[in-house]
């Protein structure tokens, strides 16, 4: 029954991983995708309607093209014949879709995005056109998980004597479709803007003052106004005023408001509901990006993550990189606990022969390098599933959070002489007395690799952005580099016999440090806990609680059970069992209670009371096209260097200062749970998870920080406007 609890630790710890992987959904499972074409035969010259439609599953939606608090528009890429253009999107009246004190707008249940395609007027009747849609959109509901669809359609080319209409079901359908765009408006508005406050006036002439009943506008700007806010009507003679509350990432003098504004309006007849595009017009698409949300394009400065140019030299160089950045790894907070456990068993030791001791080294070393290699695998299988997930993916899991936590509170225990758990979970590398120990070495070398995933060392950065875009060999290879760096101090001590010789002896000062050693456990239980709290709800967060009283009965249950003998016996290893299973349900229950990103995000704003501005690519990109200089810091809370790096540098003073006195806007992207837009930029410079620190100047290219910071370093980058400088080790593949 003690193998019993470790076993189901074990699976509840490393495999969550896999699980949470496995379990969530693609963006391909929740959004049906067609493409459909309204008449039956294309028309030489003749503009002609196409339309994408998508039928999202159950509580689920997309996003119209300003999505409003968070959240990604629909993207369509059109691949067509030579000498035909597309239009660009003409988006249906979107939905207010509250997402707790946030708002977005999008669509739920089924809808259909049109598009004007006029073919060239040379060609040749009776042979067929192909129409090709890259579709890409994130879907969402307390999680976001990004889709794509490729889709094609291959319409005849219409003679002369062919009309080319459209069949009464395509008809009806485009119809529909048609019915739920705005108009154009046939009143006039003008904004007026007053400290935090916009006024829309609308006049409407002949409008009788209590007719309407409700009135909103979906502005087109993404920054323009609060989005969750209320929108304040308020009548008057020949129309109605809109009081709109301006956001805070609104600067300078406010352009004038436009967009799509619904009115109910009660007439005899009844209640009648206009929807109108009124105002400021929306921004036209760029060029050569025909139908293509402008909020994904690179951006100033964006780039594109290009794929890994595999050489010898190339491999050798990122291996290198993970061996360092393996090494290093071992000074950082993340693995400090699991190491001093190991420690301590070599004390324990050294007066037991070297073989017996350089086994347990080897055994150790199998355990962090095959770890190493399994995640490596999960995390290359996601990512070719069409997931954006990178270093650390895993903690963006509340179920991978709380089994760590769940873990670490039993090692925690065993340690502090709560329980004895002996040779079980809680014993990892700690009891190696009994006789060789080498499964618990081997498992001590998977905990160490779980719980120094939140970490990041210099080095590794550049080496896992290589290996995320090499051959799946490659990538693997170079991860097998990183679990060897990260395994070798260890590994050293057991191969160096002189090393043993300096040791003290065993004694009861042993059994005084093992207690000592408990209260870094229980130290990064309780970080585990604040990070859980970014990740799910209150709910959640008292489940994980209740979870923690769980493994203690659990262990209780056991040491009870090990002294008794029948019946008794087994009715304590049923309680024991009955309470690990306790914890399989609540973490499922927790995994449930997710917040959102763009909440968290919100939330920890309002809690920080920093100088920043949470990040968005619309907002960078429009920082950049201003002219201004921008520092993007892309942390989560479960990464420890960044908090570390928050800590030591960018929160103090002096850098704070030296913000402000360059004007340089701050930007924060948190990635403790899954943003693609976070992980877009990351990609685009070359890095496979968090901490990433760049400064882009008002002209130049940008610069990337080292992932250690001081203060000297930031401000030193700020003055640093060099095409093509980095701070930073160089990539494997860059040529600079």
């Amino acid at each position: 029954m003690r193998r019993l609890l470790s076993a189901a630790f074990l699976v509840l710890s490393l495999g969550a991983a896999v699980g949470a992987a496995q379990a969530a959904p693609r963006g391909e499972d929740l959004v049906k995708a067609e493409l459909l074409a309204e008449p039956s035969a294309v028309k030489p010259g003749e503009p002609f309607t196409v339309g994408v439609k998508l039928t999202m599953a159950p509580h689920w939606h997309t996003y119209w093209r300003n999505p409003g608090d968070s959240g990604l528009a629909t993207e369509i890429k059109w691949t067509l014949p030579d000498g035909a253009t597309a239009g660009p999107i003409q988006w249906p009246v979107p939905d207010r879709i509250p997402v707790s004190h946030l708002v977005n707008y999008g669509y739920e249940g089924e809808t259909v995005l049109l598009t004007e395609i006029t073919p060239p007027a040379n060609l040749s009747p009776g042979g067929p056109i192909t129409l090709k849609a890259d579709v890409s959109y994130l879907v969402c509901e307390r999680e976001c998980i990004p889709g794509e669809a490729s889709l094609s359609i291959l319409l005849p080319v219409a003679s002369a004597s062919e009309d080319g209409k459209p069949e009464p079901a395509d008809k009806a359908l485009f119809d529909a479709a048609r019915a739920k765009l705005p108009t154009p408006s046939p009143w006039t508005a003008k904004t007026e803007a007053g400290g935090d406050t916009f006024r829309f006036v609308v006049d409407v002439p002949g409008l009788k003052p209590d007719s309407i009943r409700s009135a909103y506008l979906f502005p087109f700007d993404e920054t323009s106004v609060e989005h969750a806010a209320p929108q304040v009507l308020a009548a008057k003679a020949d129309g109605f005023t809109l009081e709109i509350k301006r956001s805070s990432l609104s600067q300078g003098e406010p352009a004038p408001l436009g967009g799509v504004l619904v009115v109910e309006e009660a007439l005899e007849t009844g209640v009648t509901r206009h929807a109108v595009e009124i105002g400021a017009p929306a921004k036209a698409p760029a060029p050569g990006a025909a139908a293509v949300a402008p909020s994904t394009a690179a951006g100033p400065g964006g780039g594109t993550r290009q794929p890994a140019d595999i050489s010898l030299a190339g491999i050798a160089q990122a291996a290198l990189l993970a061996f360092l950045g393996g090494i290093i790894l071992n000074l950082m907070p993340c693995v400090f606990p699991v190491l001093s456990i190991k420690v301590l068993s070599l004390v324990k030791h050294s007066g037991y022969g070297p073989t017996l001791v350089r086994l347990n080294g080897l055994a150790y070393t199998a355990g962090v390098v095959a770890s190493f290699l399994l995640l490596a695998g999960i995390l290359l299988a996601v990512r070719a599933g069409g997931a954006e997930v990178g270093w650390g993916f895993q903690l963006q899991s509340p179920a991978v959070v709380t089994a760590l936590a769940f873990l670490l509170f039993a090692m925690g225990l065993s340690l502090s002489g709560v329980v004895e758990l002996g040779t079980s979970l809680a014993g990892f590398g700690q009891r190696l007395d009994n006789r060789t120990g080498l499964p618990g070495s081997f498992l001590t070398g998977i905990l160490a690799t779980i719980v120094a995933t939140p970490c990041t060392a210099p080095f590794m950065g550049t080496a896992i952005g290589f290996a995320m875009t090499a051959p799946a060999p490659v990538a693997l290879a170079v991860f097998a580099a990183l679990g060897l760096g990260l395994a070798l101090p260890f590994l050293l001590l057991t191969f160096w016999p002189g090393l043993a010789r300096h040791l003290p002896r065993p004694g009861r000062w042993m059994e005084t440090l093992k207690q000592f050693l408990a209260f870094p456990i229980y130290a990064t239980v309780a970080w585990l806990l604040f990070v859980l709290s970014q990740e799910v709800g209150p709910t959640g967060l008292f489940a994980a609680l209740i979870g923690l009283v769980a493994v203690g009965f659990a262990a209780w249950a056991l040491r009870l059970g090990s002294l008794r003998e029948g019946w008794s016996r087994r009715a304590w290893q049923g309680g024991a069992l009955a309470a690990i299973l306790i914890l399989v349900g609540l973490g499922v229950a927790i995994d449930r209670d997710r917040v959102g990103e763009a909440v968290a995000a919100t939330a920890s704003t309002a809690a920080a009371g920093e100088a920043w501005q949470p990040f968005t690519q619309a907002r960078l990109d429009q920082l950049r096209a201003e002219g201004r200089p921008v520092f993007v810091n892309m942390t989560a809370a479960w990464c420890i260097t960044c908090l570390v790096n928050e800590r030591t540098a960018l929160s103090t003073e002096a850098v704070q200062d030296a913000f402000r006195s360059r004007q340089v806007v701050y930007l924060k992207g948190d990635w403790t749970n899954r943003n693609p837009e976070i992980t877009r930029l990351l990609e685009a410079h070359g890095r496979s998870g968090v901490p990433l620190y760049v400064f882009y100047p008002p002209a130049g290219e940008p610069v990337v920080l080292p992932q250690i910071l001081t203060q000297a370093t930031v401000i030193e980058s700020l003055g640093a406007s060099a095409p093509s400088k980095r701070a930073d080790v160089q990539n494997p593949t860059t040529k600079e």
